[in-house]
């Protein structure tokens, strides 16, 4: 059975009632360029027009800066669907979106090794 929270859209029996890609129209190419570590955030600027329920989902999870990652695991969406709903959100002036920065090598050991801690904590 689903979870309160997810209303209509999870069935624990069938899985996932309506399609990913029915969130996204059918489109599977983002208009703006995000990664997974990309932070984007709210802009506080009210969104004209529709947009459908998880474009709101989205828009509540950037109340602080908030990785494209972390949104997709929220949303239980795929990355690229939840790329393309932050980017609806980006064009419509919604959210900002900030690419990941690296003021060091991206793979110091020690690093990557904090970010193994923290997951094997989580687990």
């Amino acid at each position: 059975m689903a979870a309160p929270q997810d209303g209509p859209w999870l069935d624990g029996a069938a899985g996932r009632l309506v399609r990913p890609y029915t969130v996204s129209n059918g489109r599977t190419r983002p208009s703006t360029s995000l990664d997974l570590l990309t932070l984007v955030m709210a802009t506080g600027t009210t969104p004209l027009g529709y947009l459908g329920p998880e474009h709101g989902q989205a828009l509540e999870l950037c109340a602080r800066p908030t990785s494209v990652a972390e949104i997709a695991g929220h949303l239980k969406l795929p990355a690229v669907v939840t790329k393309v709903i932050l980017s609806d959100l980006v064009d419509c002036g919604a959210v900002t979106a900030k690419p990941p920065t690296f003021h060091e090598n991206p793979t110091d050991r020690s690093l990557l090794e904090a970010v193994l801690d923290g997951l094997r904590r989580q687990l």
